[in-house]
């Protein structure tokens, strides 16, 4: 069965940088976008990052408010996809979830009702 399983979250201090790992099994993992969510209590699940699957050219998409310090990227040899975080805030304190959309690009990218799969998430928390 496919599976999704972030790894690489923790505590920081504000200004920090942290690496969040998504590696996906029982998927072809070249043929899926690649997405991450975050969810702060409280609040709505929303999208941080993603990047289309392999052949539509390797798009990416960043919410407004991570534009600038975090940069998605996939090693489709390992099947793994990363989330590199940071000059990180208070604000990003959230649990990370990554999830997998078949054939995904385009506008497809930032909506999460279009992905298939998701993973179990990692807690963020970045202290002031």
């Amino acid at each position: 069965q496919v599976q999704l399983v972030e790894s690489g979250g923790g505590w920081v201090q504000a200004g920090g940088s942290l690496r969040l790992s998504c590696a996906a099994s029982g998927l072809t993992f070249t043929n899926y976008a690649i997405g991450w969510f975050r969810e702060a209590p409280r609040m709505e699940r929303e999208v941080v990052a993603a990047i289309s699957w392999c052949w539509s050219g390797g798009s990416t998409y960043y919410a407004g408010s991570v534009t600038g310090r975090f940069s998605i990227s996939r090693d489709n040899a390992k099947n793994t996809a990363y989330l590199q975080m940071t000059s990180l805030k208070p604000e990003d304190t959230a649990v990370y979830y990554c999830a997998a959309d078949a054939w995904g690009s385009g506008s497809a990218l930032y909506r999460k009702q279009e992905y298939d799969y998701w993973g179990q998430g990692t807690q963020v928390t970045v202290s002031s």
